[in-house]
């Protein structure tokens, strides 16, 4: 795991999961707001949990936070396929895997009768924050020489979207 990842694993078990930094961030704004909705996500999952709200609290957080993630891995992906990211097979396969595992883990805890639990917490936590800052800051050069905006004046589409559904 890199520094940069080490940093952002309080050693106590604080409120939050995450804590958003600018170490977190890739320099494209509307890739950083939806990278915040993820960390917001997680923390509120850390929050279900170590708060014990029960299953059906944890489980509906879950199913947002996982349908959120495949909509920011289609926006992702689109944005570096139209701009012909060179890594963008790779990049897709590590989503996809993401997604398959994400998805494993959830189907034994259905039919198990295992609840969320905090190695799946700290499982996304690690996955999230090492892919945001080795995978996703490797394509933003690219993605900024191509000539996508690092800031914009608007809410983003993406986010009228989910905040008008939840």
């Amino acid at each position: 795991m890199s520094t940069a990842a080490n940093q952002l694993f309080p050693e106590d078990n604080s409120e939050k999961l995450i804590e958003w930094s600018d170490k977190l961030s890739v320099g494209i704004q509307e890739i950083d707001q939806q990278h915040k909705v993820l960390v917001d996500l997680l923390n509120q999952l850390h929050q279900a949990i170590v708060h014990h709200h029960g299953a059906d609290a944890t489980g509906q957080i879950m199913d947002k936070l996982c349908e959120y993630t495949k909509i920011h891995f289609t926006v992702e992906e689109s944005i570096l396929r139209i701009l012909d990211y060179p890594d963008y097979a790779e990049h897709k396969e590590h989503h996809e895997q993401l997604l398959s595992q994400v998805q494993q883990l959830r189907h034994k805890m259905e039919t198990e009768d295992h609840s969320i639990s905090f190695e799946l917490l700290h499982f996304l936590k690690k996955w999230l924050t090492i892919h945001i800052l080795e995978e996703d800051n490797a394509y933003t050069e690219h993605l900024i020489k191509c000539g996508a905006k690092a800031k914009y004046s608007e809410q983003s589409w993406l986010n009228k979207f989910w905040n008008h559904r939840f």
